[in-house]
């Protein structure tokens, strides 16, 4: 009897065991899959909770209907079934942007609490415009100011650095989800990218070096958008505008449990406003994400970009003011163009050794292969990139506090090949175009640096966070001309081997009130030398030349008021630059590096979001962002012109940004977005300015599911609405050849409109 009833006993605990199965997930952050901890899993039947731990995992026993809420993040209702391992991802709250979980720092931390100024630009900002132009995107960032002069000619500045470069920008780092866009001579190129592939931007605005190395204006991160679990999609996007614009965009997206998988393909025509100003470009990305195992992460980027834009040029004042749709009168003589093929590959594996330590490891590989027909020579030049990232983050205790700490590095190789040819246009008709003739020169470049990293953040209490990290870098050089030597054609090999550069960050963030954070930090970045501004016209490297460095201090505070209606970030900064290294014209096309004395940069950047109505059926909200920069040469001495105390070249004083947006549960929404720019010096004399602007832009459109599975979204929109002149992008200290003028000005474009169509559909 006695065993009959422990028999009994038995087979009744194992079928309870059995019909008690756990439920076991992680909730993640949907663009940058950062896990999300204090996420409240609530069943909505039985109104029992749970909370996701450090991890972002949480368990529970009941099937049923759940949501899922955490601050920053629009909640989540979904299903949670039994014996099944569910990946959840939670899209940001542009309202409560504050409280969102970043990455920016590889320590994942909430923006409210960064000791650094860091600007996120959400899937909402890109959605503003026109999905064509990054400029206008970047440029509502206060601190970070954008030129275009045309869709493939840009030069981005942040906090000033980078005004001097005269073509393209320099001296800020990008990353795409982990992938470095720089290249190893201190070069990005981010406007090539797909923006329909995007779903948020992180900026570390200064020289916050202890996490990239050789960035001393600041660091972009692209952060793609994630293929969704769970959920199987495809949409197709076709827009037209003015100026012969027409894109179209196909995008798929298939999950599983544990996998997901997105495809992007995009087409984009614009014949461009001026001549010259034709621009092709096809993309494709592949992005993937593994969940293998709780421990195991896996994930795939892919992006290929194939591009063929002709360059109009800048032009000199006379055209620009009353022929502004012309171009240069050389370049369009030469029908000069850029056609150009790159790619970028990533791997990246996240494995968890257990609750207080992961590692994070990405491989990765880029190439870039053009061919760009100038009116003064013909160059070729291929690109071929690879490298590997790797840190560890540590969660443990120090004096009973926590401390959060990361420690790894990053290898870089890329080998740089350029060929340059006479261009014979001149000898051919008229309408010829670039014609290929002898070769000029004939270079390899291989281009190495390595970062080690060591950052810590500290909670001295639960208002009091402690940062500090240290950067340790070195980039080296190797120059091969192969090029035959002659008399008139030196041997230029060499090799260029910076020292070790030392460069730590020092940070400390209170909590005044819950919601009121200020903070302070003061940290060293520099920018490495190309090899281009090295070398000599005899042919030998410039050895004494100088890397740029600076320390960049700053104190600032963010936060939310006036019930919880109104964010706000502000910052107040000064940059301390030496070592100022300047770009002397020794030819038509040929550079030499100097080192030219020391800048400083003083600024102030505001940004503020204000929720005016936030209904079921209307939300209104608006947004005013302002900066303001004292940026001047403390000491500038170039030959016999001594221009200390001038404005920096290339930048404006004060720009402003304000914008409304409306959105409506019956569809209808819209926006419009005001900006000032005010002038800019164009010569380091600063007896040239260019004239300040303002620019309106506008947006609506109608958003609706006409059933369950099928959305659909149309939109038109204005830019430029007041049809202002401007200069969209300036080319400092040019210079005029033969008797010409200088050619300082890319015309912008006058009003324009655009307008299209999205499908989605839901499987």
């Amino acid at each position: 009897m006695r065993k009959r009833i422990v028999f009994v006993c038995i087979i009744s605990f194992t079928f309870s065991a059995l019909g008690q199965s756990k439920i076991k997930g992680k909730v993640i952050d949907g663009d940058n899959s950062i896990p999300l901890s204090n996420v409240q899993v609530t069943n909505l039947d039985t109104k029992n909770k749970t909370v996701s731990n450090s991890n972002g995992t949480f368990e529970t026993s009941e099937a049923g209907t759940y949501s899922l809420k955490k601050e920053g993040y629009l909640e989540k209702i979904l299903e949670l079934k039994n014996d099944t391992y569910h990946i959840i991802q939670l899209s940001i709250n542009p309202s409560e942007l504050n409280e969102v979980i970043i990455n920016s720092n590889h320590i994942p931390e909430k923006l409210k609490k960064v000791a650094t100024s860091t600007s996120i630009i959400t899937l909402k900002d890109i959605e503003l415009g026109n999905d064509t132009n990054i400029a206008p995107i970047l440029n509502r960032t206060p601190g970070v100011f954008m030129q275009s002069g045309a869709l493939n000619t840009n030069r981005i500045t942040i906090r000033g650095i980078g005004s001097r470069n005269l073509f393209g920008t320099a001296k800020i780092r990008a990353y795409y989800k982990d992938i470095p866009l720089t290249t190893g001579s201190g070069e990005t190129t981010i406007e090539d990218f797909e923006l329909h592939t995007i779903s948020r931007f992180e900026i570390i605005k200064g020289a916050a070096s202890s996490i990239y190395g050789a960035g001393l204006g600041g660091t972009i991160h692209l952060t793609t958008k994630n293929a969704f679990t769970n959920q199987s999609n495809i949409s197709s996007k076709l827009s037209a505008g003015s100026f012969g614009l027409l894109k179209s965009i196909i995008n798929a997206n298939h999950g599983t449990t544990t996998n997901s998988f997105r495809a992007v393909y995009s087409n984009t025509h614009s014949d461009g406003y001026r001549e010259n100003n034709t621009y092709d470009r096809q993309t494709m990305t592949i992005n993937s994400n593994h969940y293998l195992s709780p421990k195991n992460e896996l994930s795939f980027l892919a992006s290929y970009i194939d591009l063929k834009a002709f360059i109009p040029s800048s032009i000199n004042q006379e055209d620009y003011l009353n022929n502004p749709k012309t171009a240069a009168f050389t370049w369009k003589t030469a029908r000069g163009f850029e056609d150009s093929k790159r790619g970028v590959f990533g791997l990246s594996w996240n494995h968890q050794y257990n609750k207080n330590i992961k590692q994070i490891t990405s491989i990765f590989s880029s190439f870039y292969d053009a061919y760009e027909p100038r009116p003064f020579n013909i160059l070729k030049e291929n690109t071929l990139a690879i490298g590997i990232r790797s840190r560890i983050l540590g969660n443990s205790k120090l004096l009973g506090k926590p401390f959060n700490w990361t420690l790894g590095g990053e290898l870089f190789r890329d080998t740089y090949k350029s060929k340059t040819f006479e261009n014979l246009y001149r000898d051919f008709p008229d309408g010829t175009g670039s014609v290929e003739g002898n070769s000029l020169s004939n270079f390899k470049e291989k281009r190495n640096y390595y970062n080690a990293f060591f950052e810590t953040i500290y909670e001295l209490s639960e208002k009091t966070t402690l940062t500090i990290g240290l950067n340790l870098n070195q980039t080296s050089y190797q120059l091969k001309d192969r090029f035959p030597i002659t008399e008139n054609n030196p041997d230029q090999s060499g090799s260029f081997t910076f020292k070790h550069i030392l460069s730590p960050k020092f940070g400390i963030s209170y909590l005044v009130t819950k919601n009121i954070n200020v903070y302070s930090s003061i940290s060293h970045g520099f920018s490495p030398i190309t090899l281009n501004e090295a070398l000599l016209p005899d042919g030998q490297i410039n050895t004494n030349l100088k890397p740029e460095t600076g320390w960049n201090y700053e104190i600032g505070t963010r936060g939310t008021i006036i019930n919880d209606r109104l964010q706000f970030n502000l910052a107040l900064y000064r940059l301390a630059i030496k070592n100022l290294l300047v770009s002397r014209r020794t030819a038509q096309d040929e550079f030499i590096g100097i080192n030219a004395g020391s800048t400083e940069h003083n600024g102030l950047e505001l940004a503020l979001n204000y929720q005016w109505l936030q209904k079921d059926i209307l939300t209104i909200n608006s947004f005013a962002n302002y900066t303001l920069n004292h940026f001047k040469f403390k000491k500038f001495i170039d030959g016999e012109n001594d221009f200390s105390g001038n404005d920096l070249t290339g930048v404006p004083s004060d720009v402003f940004n304000a914008g409304v947006d409306v959105e409506s549960s019956f569809g209808i929404y819209g926006n419009i977005n005001f900006q000032y720019v005010s002038d800019m010096p164009i010569t380091d004399s600063n007896d040239l300015y260019s004239d300040n602007y303002s620019l309106t832009n506008l947006k609506m459109g109608y958003n609706t599911f006409l059933n369950k599975k099928l959305n659909l979204n149309i939109f038109f929109g204005i830019n430029n609405i007041f049809d202002k002149a401007y200069a969209s992008q300036i080319l400092i200290n040019a210079s005029g050849f033969n008797g010409n003028a200088p050619r300082y000005y890319y015309p912008g474009n006058p009003v324009n409109y655009y307008t299209g169509i999205h499908i989605n559909y839901t499987f």
